[in-house]
């Protein structure tokens, strides 16, 4: 069984903060029972006092993410709830593998059986599809890097899943780390110029500075940039600016990559593939609850 305490110490471990998570959780709570209304549909169906039990089961392979925010929608709606049986994120899963279990007051579980699916499902689709990215690039130097293209107000949760996923997260927030893009090279008058700003405000900070030819890239390899993103870049471009850089700098590339291209992008020796497609327009997984 798992109780509410070994839950938020979880989220914690995991680098989530058990606050926030739950928060989270109040309001897609809140999105089906405004102002504390009720299911109406499980009220009029179901007795009050009756109990039951389900079984969540994947309905297809992946890898799982998200479980412990499921379990923790459960025992928000009822204290009464047990959960048990529960794989642990990141667990790699057959179609038809039983992956939580749950039991306690039926209104209950049905009220709380989509909002905790949402979480899973959506999780669980990210982590799956990082694992496919990771599959893809293996044997070479490169990792998968995810980016801030996230849903509002679920940015820890979705880069949880990336490393759920065996996936690297790059920067939280706009404070942490400087990246130089397009727009602001064109406002400073140049990479160089952008790049000296940014060191100069921030001289601790780390940068990245985005490239779209190898002319920028000679000049801020000679400035001292040691971290340069490869925008849109075709593969024997990419591979000439891993052999000028000759490991002076970790390289990015990055601009609409696919699956399908990850194994040839990677074999240039960049270090990184970032794909915003991870976090902003990822599958769900599919998941059910089914009531025993």
């Amino acid at each position: 069984m798992t109780s509410y305490d070994v839950l938020v110490e979880e989220l914690r471990a995991a680098g989530l903060d058990p606050d926030a998570v739950t928060a989270a959780i109040d309001a897609a709570l809140e999105e089906d029972l405004p102002g504390g209304s009720v299911d109406v549909t499980s009220v009029a169906t179901i007795p009050a006092d009756a109990t039951g039990a389900g079984v969540f089961a994947a309905r297809e392979p992946g890898i799982v993410a998200g479980l412990g925010v499921a379990a923790l929608v459960f025992l928000r709606v009822s204290a009464e709830v047990v959960v048990s049986d529960r794989l642990p994120d990141g667990a790699r899963v057959a179609a038809g593998d039983v992956v939580m279990r749950v039991a306690g007051p039926t209104r209950a579980l049905l009220t709380a059986e989509r909002t905790a699916l949402n979480f899973a499902s959506h999780l669980s689709g990210i982590a799956t599809a990082t694992d496919r990215w990771v599959a893809a690039l293996a044997g070479t130097r490169a990792r998968v890097l995810d980016t801030r293209k996230t849903l509002p107000r679920w940015r820890p949760l979705q880069k949880y899943a990336v490393r759920c996923g065996g996936g690297v997260n790059h920067r939280f927030s706009l404070s942490e780390m400087a990246m130089v893009k397009d727009n602001h090279v064109v406002a400073a008058g140049g990479v160089v110029p952008a790049y000296d700003a940014v060191r100069a405000a921030y001289p601790d900070l780390p940068v990245e500075v985005e490239v779209t030819d190898l002319d920028q890239l000679r000049r801020l390899l000679d400035a001292g940039c040691d971290r340069v993103l490869l925008d849109n870049m075709d593969s024997a471009t990419m591979a000439e600016a891993v052999r000028l850089t000759a490991g002076r700098a970790t390289l990015e590339a990055s601009g609409g990559l696919t699956l399908e291209r990850a194994r040839e992008v990677a074999e240039t020796g960049v270090d990184f593939i970032s794909v915003g497609a991870l976090t902003h327009s990822v599958k769900v997984f599919d998941l059910g609850l089914d009531l025993q």
